[in-house]
This record gives C-alpha cells, sequence and structure tokens, in this order.
C-alpha cells in the first residue's frame, strides 16, 4: 500500500475533486468552510425561499465541525469532525449549488453517494476524537452567517496542512465499503 501523502489547495477547482481518489490520504491548505447541520438547514431553506445563499458555494470545501471555544492565544478550541450523516438531508441540495468537497466523519446514505458522482464531489474523513490536534491546523476562523449558532454558525477557516483521507471519491469509489469487504472474507 502506497504510503504517499497530496497536498491540495481549497476552494476545490473540479480537476482537484475528481483526482482525489478513495484511500488518498491528504494535506489541505486555503479556505474551507465549517457548518453542521443547523447552519446546512437555513442554507436550504434560504434556497427553497428563492433566496442566494449567504456565501457563494462554488469550489467550496466544508467541513462538518463545531468548534470549542478558543483558549487564550489561540484562533479556535477543538475542531474535530462532526459525524457527516447529520447533513445528509440536505447534501445533495447543497452539491447542486458548487461545492465540491466535504470533510466529517462516518459513511453517507446512498443517495447521498449519488449525488457525489453526479456533481465529482469527493467526501473526506478526519480524525474522529483528535480535535485538539486538527485545531492547530486552522490559521483563521471567521464567522460568515448565522452567528446566533454558536459554533454551528457558517464560518470561514484558513488552514494550513489540514490532515484528511479520501474515503468516498468523485467516480463512488468507497473505502468504507472496501475496506469492510476485506475482512468479510477472512
Amino acid at each position: 500500500m502506497e504510503n504517499t501523502v497530496k497536498r491540495i489547495r481549497a476552494p476545490f477547482d473540479e480537476a482537484t475533486a475528481r483526482s482525489l481518489a478513495a484511500g488518498d490520504k491528504v494535506l489541505i491548505s486555503g479556505r474551507v468552510l465549517a457548518a453542521r447541520d443547523a447552519a446546512h438547514k437555513r442554507l436550504v431553506e434560504a434556497l427553497d425561499r428563492g433566496e442566494e445563499p449567504p456565501v457563494d458555494l462554488r469550489g467550496a470545501v466544508i467541513y462538518y465541525v463545531g468548534p470549542s471555544p478558543a483558549p487564550p492565544g489561540r484562533v479556535i478550541g477543538a475542531a474535530g469532525p462532526t459525524t457527516a450523516g447529520r447533513m445528509d438531508a440536505y447534501t445533495p441540495r447543497l452539491l447542486g449549488q458548487g461545492i465540491r468537497g466535504m470533510i466529517g466523519k462516518g459513511n453517507r446514505r446512498p443517495e447521498v453517494v449519488e449525488a457525489m458522482k453526479r456533481h465529482g464531489v469527493p467526501y473526506l474523513a478526519a480524525v474522529g476524537g483528535a480535535g485538539a490536534l486538527i485545531a492547530r491546523c486552522i490559521r483563521k476562523y471567521t464567522v460568515l452567517a448565522y452567528g446566533d449558532l454558536g459554533p454551528e454558525a457558517l464560518a470561514l477557516m484558513e488552514v494550513e496542512d489540514f490532515p484528511a483521507i479520501v474515503v468516498i471519491d468523485a467516480a463512488g469509489g468507497n473505502r468504507y465499503e472496501s475496506g469492510q469487504a476485506l475482512y468479510r472474507r477472512l
């Protein structure tokens, strides 16, 4: 098994999003949006009312995170991933707005994987339980919308060498499925 790490920039363009294969280890630098289920719900409600989202989602990479308060001298507190399934009800609609990548933990529903394939969007996993370590990769955290949601607000994070693994690629390759299949044969 190859142990190389790809360095990529966010936001993603289509070529970057489609070039990532399930199992790739990546270090992401650039701009990543932070949002959890409450912000996703508001984004979809705005779209349902015919409104534009409060931020341009084209090319966006969204990290499913609700960070803890920043300790003195830090930009952000612990920033571990939220279970992605909490966003599944909203994800297909938001992928249609141009989102190019998602970061969280846990598997995705089949209808979300189909939408990912249709729009060419990969899903990456961050390590759960490592929120304090992940926070060290976040250089800036700025609330953009829905500030009343506190840690669930829609925010912009500037990240450097943010570690993740591609678990479902834009073609539907799925490490959750292929990894489990190895053990079913034993």
